[in-house]
């Protein structure tokens, strides 16, 4: 049976201004993070819908019945505030229901939720993304710093591999292609570490799952595409085999 998964985030607006000599113009771009992602999917397994980050602050859903449609949420490089404030509380001043409360309540009646890292993920670029203290926060299967929380590495690492014989590993083994950065978060004592940074940059966890109530959670704190996903690893073809994988433990 096809099971549907939501991916909320992963996209931007880019405003530049360009200056030659006397003159100078604007131009606006738009961009989209995930596209890699969702082409490496089995299309045939799971419906991605893809919420970009505009569209979230108002189409993300505000009913439990409507989350329950999906067989996973992710959310990805996008802020707490884009989920907290609807325009009728941001424009309107009028109460709305807390959608962070929402996704908690939908993980604890067994649906499962997988957060990807990035500069608006946990708790993100100086410290924008604030999910520290939140639902989502109660969630997870990690504990999210009170500040900025990236960790840059441009030299690269490589993964260490913890749980050998997971099933998110399967067909996975040898060496990896090199990572660039990722979040850093402390794993909860119920949790599981499956993939962590080496010792020689702190064996940061990298790929952790855990419970919550009936549902599923897990944490990716690095990206999904660059920067801190490399050229290689992005070719490389066990970044199909991982996600796919991935997903299949979220949904199962």
């Amino acid at each position: 049976m096809m099971k549907k998964i939501l991916l909320v985030g992963e996209s931007w607006i880019s405003n530049a201004t360009h200056y030659k000599g006397w003159d100078q113009f604007s131009s606006t771009t738009f961009h989209l993070g995930a596209e890699q992602l969702i082409n490496s999917i089995d299309s045939t397994q799971f419906e991605i819908e893809y919420m970009t980050s505009h569209e979230a602050a108002e189409k993300f859903p505000s009913k439990i019945s409507d989350l329950q449609k999906y067989s996973s949420i992710i959310l990805s490089d996008i802020g707490s505030n884009t989920i907290l404030l609807h325009p009728k509380v941001w424009i309107e001043g009028e109460t709305f229901v807390n959608r962070l409360k929402l996704i908690k309540d939908y993980v604890q009646l067994g649906g499962s939720f997988l957060m990807v890292g990035g500069y608006l993920s946990f708790q993100g670029i100086n410290g924008t993304a604030r999910y520290k203290g939140t639902p989502i926060e109660e969630i997870l299967p990690v504990n999210i710093l009170p500040y900025d929380d990236r960790i840059e590495i441009p030299e690269g690492f490589n993964i260490t591999i913890k749980k050998e014989d997971h099933e998110i590993l399967l067909g996975l083994s040898g060496s990896w292609p090199p990572l660039l950065g990722l979040n850093e978060v402390v794993p909860s004592s119920t949790s599981k570490t499956i993939i962590s940074t080496p010792e020689s940059v702190g064996s940061h966890p990298l790929l952790v799952i855990g419970e919550y109530g009936s549902g599923k959670t897990m944490a990716w704190t690095s990206d999904i595409g660059p920067h801190w996903v490399s050229k290689e690893f992005l070719s490389w073809d066990g970044y199909t085999v991982l996600w796919n994988q991935i997903l299949k433990w979220l949904v199962v």
